[in-house]
């Protein structure tokens, strides 16, 4: 039986670290599944930071919010201009209906943060561009594509966040170069949002948590909240979390259960089947990363702290996983076991992830896995 065919969804295909933090024209190709390795300094963790910067910029969020810590995204050894600016630059490539859209950003981090030039492209034509023309005033100047009787308008835009996700507003859609302009920045925007940086914190995981909105968090401090949510929402995906629980964990296991205290707090305990419960305080390091991972691929926005696309069908969008430490703390059956469950999620086009491992030689192989070696210079 021919398998229906899956929705042309916009992703992000690949990252460009032109001038950030160690990077200089670094470029990494990424596909369903992707795991950045190599040796502790070799930029895979400034290169998910750069990851989720975009990915906040594009649901519109303000360069202070997407860059807390500016003056480290700069490249080491960076001299600043006669005025004193230092900055950098960084980019992607979405892929979707509207063919590969690229977007490249310049933010000047010193002395003050703003985005000094942006640039949205696509088969060579360039659909947006701005560019800080008077440092004195708190706008950039855009042009963006617009093929009609005028062939670029002209206009303002802020200078502390992205224009692309602007671009909606304030292009009207008449003619077919401003429709263009149009769907190359709803790709981009749609590939960006919805993207879920993940690093567990065992140590937050191991005690109660207060009953919240069941939504978790990038830290998994909350795992014993959302277990109680996910496991009365639907039977059939905690089954599946239970049976990767059962292959990654020490011991028997029938089901892993959370439970109200009575005090506004959950807990959560791993059920033996034989009448005794092991609390999650109990596990070891690499088991509780391993269990807040698996559940991390089983969910989806509904469930993560994310910003998805509300606008946008679900049938269209694709969640990002970006799992700093993937490998970090499991034993060799753990990793094999999550990157299974990784490879088999990635495959069915609704989510894809980009995680850093420390050795990516144990991945070498793995179907539908691209293993991206970084470096350090």
């Amino acid at each position: 039986m021919t398998q229906p065919a899956l929705p042309d969804r916009p992703r992000i295909t690949e990252l460009r670290l032109s001038a950030f933090a160690t990077h200089r024209r670094a470029a990494f190709p990424l596909g369903p599944l992707t795991l950045l390795a190599g040796p502790s300094g070799c930029g895979k963790t400034s290169a998910l930071r750069a990851y989720e910067a975009l990915a906040r910029l594009g649901g519109g969020a303000e360069l202070g919010e997407a860059f807390p810590d500016p003056v480290a995204c700069v490249p080491e050894r960076a001299r600043p201009d006669a005025q004193r600016r230092r900055g950098f630059r960084i980019g992607c490539t979405a892929d979707g209906p509207a063919g590969p859209v690229r977007l490249d950003v310049a933010v000047q981090a010193e002395p003050e943060l703003r985005v000094v030039g942006e640039r949205l492209t696509s088969d060579g034509l360039v659909l947006l561009e701005t560019a800080l023309r008077d440092p004195g005033k708190r706008a950039v100047q855009a042009a963006w594509h617009t093929a009609g009787p005028t062939p670029v308008t002209r206009g303002p835009l802020p200078d502390d966040r992205l224009g692309t996700p602007l671009l909606p507003l304030r292009v009207a859609g008449r003619t077919s170069g401003q429709r263009r302009v149009l769907a190359a920045a709803e790709q981009m925007v749609v590939a960006l949002r919805s993207a879920f940086a993940c690093d567990p914190e065992p140590a937050r995981m191991r005690g109660p948590v207060a009953a919240g909105s069941g939504r978790l968090l990038g830290g998994c401090g909350n795992l014993a909240d959302v277990l109680w949510r996910t496991r009365a929402e639907c039977g059939r995906r905690h089954a599946q979390f239970v049976a990767a629980v059962r292959a990654g964990c020490a011991g028997p296991v029938a089901d892993v259960l959370a439970r109200p205290d009575g005090t506004g707090s959950v807990t959560a305990a791993v059920d033996r089947g034989d009448g005794a419960r092991t609390d999650l305080g109990r596990l070891g390091h690499g088991e509780l990363r391993y269990l807040a991972l698996a559940l991390v691929l089983f969910t989806g926005p509904g469930v993560l702290e994310v910003d998805p696309a509300g606008e946008v069908p679900a049938a269209l969008q694709t969640l990002t996983v970006l799992a700093d430490g993937f490998d970090r703390g499991l034993d060799p059956r753990q990793r094999r076991e999550l990157l299974g469950i990784a490879a088999r999620m990635c495959e069915r086009g609704h989510i894809r992830l980009v995680g850093s491992v420390s050795d990516g030689s144990w991945a070498a192989g793995t179907d539908g896995a691209t293993v991206v070696h970084l470096d350090r210079d």
